[in-house]
């Protein structure tokens, strides 16, 4: 089976028989509990509960799951008491998410805090999919834009994320510079592959100017500051980046629609533990003075 997560779900669901006395059991939201019954139901395609007023019964199918899961919920019991035996120190891996243009600002915080807590491995996952907390994909997530709203995740405000417009000396030599917002449809610009990406800055850039415009496309925010450094283009960088080189100038003052909040987000279940917390501390700590 891909994920114990749900098997555990639906064996405390037929234990208890309710949706609300599993999500005590488990210390996990009511929403979590439905999802998982939900998504294990569709994977094997058959009903495993017969849901009635007073709650939830296990089907024939569902009494055959749970037979298997009452058995491996034991050794998974037994397994627990031997870890929590040896203690909860940092230690292990520590999974940590974000967009990749967030990696200047978090490899060395990540490798400041594994050079501190030896016994530990770092795995930064980046890209643009959503890793699943509740999944335990991830023990911290770093989002930018709106506030995640998922009811069994908690979410802290970390800080915000302004952009600015620049352009390459060799550009500027080549075009010139625009002489307003009316003048951008007669430059070309480095953007995001799709149109639809939801960043509030390539929103706006896709209402400026025609898609014929956007030249030089790409996926990757790394990939785009090196376009626009190799002057493919006017485009978005950051404010860390923008200082990190100095010869590109702005071709229009920065707007405050193209900033977005970045987050610092932990599922419920393991918010709490040592390791998530003595991290969190210790990355608002050395985010002090972050200008992004």
């Amino acid at each position: 089976m891909d994920n114990w997560d749900e098997i555990r779900t639906a064996f405390q669901v037929a234990n208890v028989g309710t949706v609300s006395g599993a999500a005590d059991a488990l210390g996990v939201h009511h929403a979590t509990v439905i999802r998982h019954i939900d998504a294990l139901e569709q994977r094997l395609g058959v009903k495993l509960f017969q849901r009635h007023p007073r709650g939830y019964t296990a089907t024939e199918a569902g009494q055959d799951l749970m037979q298997v899961a009452a058995a491996t919920d034991d050794q998974f019991t037994q397994l627990a008491g031997r870890i929590r035996g040896r203690g909860e120190g940092v230690s292990g891996d520590l999974v940590v998410t974000s967009l990749v243009m967030l990696s200047p600002l978090l490899t060395p915080v990540l490798a400041k805090f594994r050079c501190e807590n030896p016994d530990l491995t770092v795995r930064f996952l980046t890209g643009d999919r959503l890793f699943r907390l509740e999944y335990g994909e991830a023990h911290v997530a770093v989002r930018a834009g709106v506030a995640p709203d998922q009811p069994d995740n908690v979410v802290q405000p970390f800080f915000k994320q302004n952009l600015h417009l620049v352009a390459a000396p060799s550009y500027l030599k080549q075009h010139g510079l625009p002489k307003g917002v009316d003048d951008l449809p007669n430059h070309w610009f480095v953007g995001h592959e799709s149109d639809d990406n939801r960043a509030p800055f390539n929103r706006w850039l896709t209402q400026q100017v025609p898609a014929s415009r956007i030249v030089y496309r790409t996926t990757d925010a790394r990939a785009m500051v090196d376009a626009v450094l190799a002057g493919a283009g006017i485009g978005f960088l950051g404010t860390w980046q923008l200082e990190q080189n100095p010869d590109l100038v702005e071709v229009m003052p920065s707007l405050e629609e193209w900033s977005s909040s970045v987050w610092l987000v932990t599922h419920v279940d393991l918010h709490r533990t040592t390791k998530v917390q003595t991290f969190l501390k210790f990355l608002k700590e050395e985010a002090k003075g972050w200008s992004a």
